[in-house]
């Protein structure tokens, strides 16, 4: 008798269990709501996969076992199509939880990041924190993958050149949520590209991917710049890019829309027309073609490029070779 009891509950509770399945979500939440006591958030960041999500749901006190967490998401069929955001979910089983996620709809805020962008504009972006509050975040090292972290440059100026451009849905416009998300992307894309390079080379690398990013326009022309500067650092010669100049005016309060002779003289360790090798920081955020380019160079025996009306670049070998260029464009535009 004890044995056929046992198999009618179990028969009740997989019916049970199957009629659930088979009810739209949204009628039992309104029927047999899930969780206990009230919503408490818990953040999904862009590139976070379905570990890491459960993850964050157990650290938010959410669930007591993301394993079982992920596996329930996966058998919902959300372990890979949920939303960036806040989500506001009761605590609960983690079948409860996943069910939850599944009808849940992520606060977010839309946040682009430009190549090309700097500390000065991200710090613009943000108008309600100070430059030093920037400044102090970035220097705060949690922040970044953990396995990017023993890598990282000092200067704020450089880290920000770990984010990865893109656009990015944030629960709120907090300047902590962007770049967390963007350090992880950029991660993700870079981790096994990077993983020979040390510290020093990984702050050469940022800072020549930077200078690409701002010299060059076509894709196709960065690996060659990026040759370009290497090959003058080799040779002991002045880099002498415009965009260096630029950014140390703009360290001073001055924007420059045109490089004149008179702004070559300031005097900053950003003019590469007066000091020799790299500038000390990134100067701006590289784009994935300017890493890439800064990452493998193009092997050329060119030393000189200039740009003409359309953007486009040409390329010489010598200073006679690059003054023929110069008035091949000049004589193009007239």
């Amino acid at each position: 008798m004890k044995k056929f009891i046992d198999i009618l509950l179990l028969i009740c509770s997989l019916g049970y269990f199957l009629l659930l399945c088979m009810i739209p979500t949204s009628w039992q939440n309104s029927q047999f709501p899930f969780g206990v006591g009230e919503p408490l958030p818990a953040l999904v960041l862009p590139g976070q996969n379905a570990k890491e999500i459960a993850d964050a749901f157990y650290k938010a006190g959410i669930v007591t076992n993301p394993l079982e967490l992920r596996g329930w998401m996966a058998r919902l069929g959300i372990d890979r199509t949920l939303k960036t955001g806040m989500y506001m979910i009761k605590k609960g089983t983690s079948w409860e939880v996943a069910q939850q996620l599944k009808e849940a709809v992520p606060s977010q805020e839309k946040v682009t990041i430009v190549p090309g962008s700097d500390l000065f504009s991200i710090k613009n972006a943000f108008p309600d924190m100070t430059e030093d509050e920037v400044s102090t975040l970035l220097q705060n090292t949690a922040i970044f993958p953990l396995d990017l972290q023993p890598l990282l440059p000092l200067a704020p100026e450089t880290r920000v050149a770990f984010l990865l451009p893109d656009t990015y849905y944030v629960p709120e416009k907090k300047l902590e949520y962007v770049l967390k998300a963007g350090f992880t992307l950029w991660w993700k894309h870079f981790d096994t590209k990077i993983q020979n390079l040390s510290p020093h080379e990984l702050l050469e690398t940022a800072i020549l991917a930077s200078l690409v990013e701002r010299e060059a326009k076509i894709d196709e022309e960065r690996p060659l710049i990026a040759g370009i500067i290497k090959n003058r650092v080799a040779k002991n010669m002045p880099l002498q890019v415009d965009a260096t100049i630029v950014y140390a005016w703009k360290r001073e309060g001055e924007n420059l829309s045109r490089v004149l002779f008179k702004h070559l003289e300031v005097d900053s360790p950003y003019n590469t027309y007066k000091k020799l090798g790299l500038p000390p920081t990134a100067i701006c955020i590289p784009s994935i073609a300017s890493w890439e380019a800064a990452l493998k160079p193009a092997q050329t025996e060119y030393l000189y490029y200039v740009a003409g009306k359309d953007g486009q670049h040409f390329f010489a070998t010598t200073y006679q070779g690059h003054l023929l260029n110069i008035r091949k464009i000049r004589g193009a535009q007239h």
